[in-house]
């Protein structure tokens, strides 16, 4: 049982790839077998710009993670992001014939095909079609309508696209490494399955994962997943300015980032450090406070451009809940703070909890997409988009050995 629930995935970010093996516990939580992890190469802004280093920093993660789990990875879900990922809503309405009988699963595939039916450039590819609801005859919005009764059968449905290039150059990248690509998932769709609970979908919420080159957004609406995005910001933007108004290299920069560094400043910062420095100097002192000046413009410059993208599609005002804010550049000291204070909504730090094994590596919001990913390949599609906000239904990337591969076993023993 153990090994045919055995799965892997693949987060491919800016800033690092990480491959994560897992498998379902006695409690029925995400139990994490092995961890492989190795600094990015050969991405910017979410897509691949160089595909031998990409490849070969894919090949060492996964001979790390096969390493500490003693299994040979053979296929994974992939993570996908980057400023080339749109979304829409589309609804589509089928006939009932016969209203002496109830709504069947076939009724249900029929007009899910139909509110998938939307005309997108050649160059591009759907990723996932995700149900919002269903409404019989117009009436109240429903989770499943099989087993009802009516003549008259709409859904509405998330379609996430993305561009063929970017999808076929991550696929060939993954492949290179030597594993099969059994799905390609929306990195913010993965940490919201990680993170976010059912209340806060039900309420309105937004996840903000900000990783190393790109910020994603997830909206969820009554339950369901409403919007998405992705904005070309994020953490290496912070370090950029860092490296430039200090003048210091870039890996001086990241560390006084990670160590000192905080989104907001305040008066009771007093200390200096000291950092390395180009120029005659090896180093030189810098004020902290200074230091988090520069990260605070930055970090709200972040959230300004999270808030528009929100009230362009209209549910600023509309999430009870607020942010979840995940990724590695979340875990910036008061960054919640920040969030809440300037665009005056909820907001809270989200990180994986509902699996066990290697919390020590992996417990934190850096995380979130990997262990998302582990979640969406064990629970398979139908279940994972039923937290997304469907039943049943999404359309897949590949042809019909990812569909079957998806199902079976990802990994061998060595």
């Amino acid at each position: 049982m153990r090994r045919r629930s055995t799965v892997a995935a693949i987060d491919v970010g800016s800033t690092k790839v990480a491959v994560i093996v897992g498998d379902i516990g006695d409690q029925g939580e995400t139990r994490i077998l092995g961890v492989g992890v190795t600094p990015a190469a050969g991405l910017s802004r979410g897509v691949i710009d160089n595909i031998q280093s990409a490849r070969e920093a894919i090949r060492v993660a996964v001979e790390k993670a096969e390493q500490a789990c003693g299994m040979r990875i053979l296929s994974a879900v992939v993570g996908i992001s980057g400023g080339h990922i749109s979304s829409q809503n589309n609804r589509g309405i089928i006939a009932i014939p016969d209203r002496s009988r109830a709504i069947t699963e076939d009724d249900r595939s029929r007009v899910l095909d139909s509110a998938g039916q939307v005309a997108i450039p050649t160059n591009r590819q759907v990723i996932h079609v995700v149900p919002r609801g269903y409404w019989i005859e117009g009436t109240e919005p429903v989770s499943d309508p099989v087993g009802m009764w009516g003549g008259r059968l709409d859904c509405e449905v998330h379609i996430v696209s993305g561009a063929v290039s970017a999808i076929q150059n991550l696929t060939k990248c993954v492949e290179g490494a030597g594993v099969q690509v059994d799905d390609i998932v929306l990195e913010c769709i993965a940490s919201a399955t990680s993170v976010l609970e059912d209340q806060e979908r039900q309420q309105g919420v937004a996840l903000v994962d900000i990783g190393g080159s790109t910020t994603s957004v997830a909206v969820y609406d009554e339950g369901s997943i409403a919007h998405t995005a992705c904005l070309p910001i994020a953490g290496s933007q912070l370090t950029n300015d860092l490296a430039r108004v200090l003048r210091c290299p870039w890996e001086a920069a990241e560390h006084l980032k990670c160590t000192v560094g905080a989104a907001y400043a305040d008066s009771s910062m007093h200390e200096t450090v000291e950092i390395q420095a180009f120029g005659t100097q090896a180093k030189k002192s810098v004020d902290v406070r200074h230091v988090c000046e520069i990260l605070q413009a930055r970090s709200e410059e972040i959230l300004e451009m999270v808030a528009v993208e929100l009230k362009r599609v209209g549910y600023y005002d509309r999430l009870a809940a607020g942010l979840v804010l995940t990724g590695g550049t979340s875990q910036l000291r008061g960054f919640p703070d920040v969030a809440e204070a300037r665009l005056g909504i909820p907001a809270r730090l989200g990180q994986p909890a509902r699996y066990s094994g290697l919390s020590d590596l992996i417990g934190t919001p850096a995380f979130s997409t990997s262990i998302g990913l582990v979640e969406y390949a064990l629970s398979g599609r139908e279940r994972v988009l039923e937290s997304a906000g469907g039943a049943s239904f999404e359309v897949p990337v590949g042809g019909l050995f990812r569909r079957l591969a998806s199902f079976g076993r990802a990994l061998m023993p060595q």
